[in-house]
């Protein structure tokens, strides 16, 4: 029987059990959306703009483990998708973006609505392909799946012509993949393994840095298995938060620029670092020729163009990590390492907190710390970037891998409230809150009215500081507070715009009131936002400067 183009695509689709589809129609894309409008068993999400399509389908993806999906039109459609492209990039989130495309004898020619994305997008993707014959169409979208889920996971762009999804053929979708030039490494060199045991084994101050590869390949309970039989230390990056409890002992938290001053301290005294499913970006490192000086590395990850790359490692294995890992548990072996665990605990109590809880003004921090008591730590966070994102990380605790969802590698502002859409609907029965700041919300504010729609539980906790809040933070450490352009004093009435949406808003300005209100939030089945005016100069600590040591970090006394 014959089939047109976007029923082939739609029946591809299916085969991958794609569950969500986020985005937004366009011209060239109407036959696909026509086909689409009849489609019982996958859901369509309407969002009301493409770069919150991307975001939506990326936290979809986060959350879940799945891939997400997500359609866009061609021209301004494609492009306004791009920065949700690169975001999950970034990050090696498991996504397959359709765009709409002109007719294939129009490619070139400038016509309405035509951009280049495959040219664009080239950078930014893991793999994109223009299908320019309705014959290939099904192979694309099967290889597009494998392609994004495999090996280092990423996005993959399908840049579709309209007169292609309007084409009829009689083919089928095949079962299986032939890509002889992609064939990642799953197991890891057993030699090189039993050489990573035996420096496990024989070092003093080891340290385990998990990264989000850990998350990617599932294997945050072989992790936990690997620290507590070798009685190793773990912190994580920011996108691996969760990954290891961290209310387990050997927790140490987040390392790098706003880590906690264990995490940072720990790998600049270790005499072995255990890099995990982690690329050892300049967030992370500071200063290169001090970070870990003192260790030998080793570095498990399935992608062998992050090895030495920014960091020269001894020990590299290459390979999935969960394979690696549970191969790795077999060879080593427990070692009490007492004075280690002691300097550790000594760092922990010297440096739980690092602002002043007893203030009567309403600190983001402790918005942050009540929404966890709130939660008892079992909800989904997603951030917007910057200051709100760092509070997220260092005042919540999390326990659980997938239940921190942020930009880390591009920083996209915006970010958050769109990926937490996707989360809801990928996990229906989490409670999933979105911390923004006042000035990212703003970016893609516009979801609320997606949020209405499917009458989505998420919840907006913004921590209005009246700024570009850790621009604002750089411009007092570093610029003699000269806070150029980040005061945000054309602020709207959060509550008043929530309400205007059709969703329910509340206004907090009195720390007693920071708990009921967000009990509240939480009780009502809908979408709610919380504005928090939180104390307008409030920093972000520990702080290592860009490209500084820990020795220079800011907001702490140094040891």
């Amino acid at each position: 029987m014959h089939k047109t183009g976007s029923q082939i695509l739609i029946d591809a689709l299916k085969k991958e059990d794609v569950e969500y589809i986020f985005g937004l129609p366009g011209g060239v894309i109407i036959p696909l959306f026509d086909t689409l409008f009849d489609e019982t068993d996958i859901n369509f999400i309407l969002t009301r703009h493409e770069q919150a399509a991307g975001h939506a389908a990326d936290g979809y993806a986060r959350a879940t483990g799945k891939v997400g999906v997500c359609i866009v039109t061609s021209g301004p459609g494609a492009t306004n998708l791009t920065t949700a492209i690169a975001t999950a990039y970034m990050d090696s989130i498991p996504m397959v973006a359709i765009t709409g495309q002109v007719k294939t004898h129009l490619i070139g020619s400038d016509a309405f609505q035509e951009a280049d994305v495959t040219g664009i997008t080239r950078p930014i993707s893991k793999h994109n392909y223009l299908v320019k014959d309705i014959k290939d169409l099904g192979t694309i979208v099967k290889e597009a799946f494998h392609i994004a889920s495999t090996g280092r996971p990423g996005p993959v762009v399908i840049d579709l012509p309209v007169d292609v999804t309007t084409d009829t053929w009689a083919g089928d979708t095949p079962d299986t993949v032939n890509l002889p030039g992609y064939k990642p490494s799953f197991e890891g060199n057993i030699r090189q393994i039993k050489l990573a045991a035996d420096a496990i084994n024989r070092s003093k101050r080891p340290v385990i840095y998990a990264g989000g590869g850990v998350i990617s390949s599932n294997s945050s309970e072989q992790l936990i298995e690997l620290a507590e039989k070798a009685n190793l230390p773990v912190n994580t990056t920011l996108l691996a938060l969760g990954v290891f409890p961290e209310d387990n002992e050997k927790a140490l938290g987040m390392l790098g620029m706003h880590g906690t001053v264990p995490a940072n301290y720990a790998v600049h005294e270790s005499d072995l670092l255990i890099a995990i499913g982690a690329r050892f970006d300049d967030r992370i490192t500071g200063k290169i020729d001090a970070f870990a000086s003192q260790a030998q590395i080793i570095h498990i990850d399935i992608d062998p163009t992050s090895i030495s790359k920014n960091i020269k490692v001894h020990i590299p294995v290459v390979g999935d990590a969960k394979n690696i890992l549970t191969e790795l548990i077999k060879h080593v072996s427990h070692v009490e390492r007492k004075e280690w665990f002691e300097k550790i605990a000594d760092w922990k109590k010297r440096y739980s907190s690092l602002y002043d809880n007893t203030s009567d003004v309403v600190k983001p921090q402790y918005v942050v710390e009540q929404i966890c008591e709130v939660t008892k730590g079992e909800a989904i966070v997603t951030t917007e970037v910057g200051q709100n994102q760092m509070w997220a990380a260092q005042y919540y605790t999390y326990t659980n891998p997938r239940s921190f969802l942020s930009s880390g590698g591009l920083g996209t502002m915006g970010f958050g409230f769109p990926a937490a859409i996707g989360a809801q609907l990928g996990c229906p029965d989490k409670i999933v809150i979105a911390i923004a700041g006042d000035g990212s919300f703003q970016m893609n504010i516009q979801e609320l009215s997606t949020a209405v729609k499917y009458n989505l539980p998420v919840k907006v906790a913004i921590l209005n500081n009246g700024f570009l809040g850790m621009v604002r933070q750089w411009q007092e450490l570093f610029y003699d507070k000269r806070y150029a352009h980040t005061l945000l004093d054309g602020n709207p009435d959060f509550v008043k715009v929530a309400q205007a949406y059709g969703a329910d808003g509340f206004l907090v300005t009195e720390k007693k009131d920071v708990r009921p209100i967000i009990e509240k939030a939480i009780s009502i089945n809908g979408p709610v936002v919380i504005d928090f005016r939180v104390d307008p100069e409030e920093n972000v600590f520990p702080m290592i400067p860009a490209g500084q040591a820990v020795t220079q970090t800011k907001g702490v006394e140094l040891i």
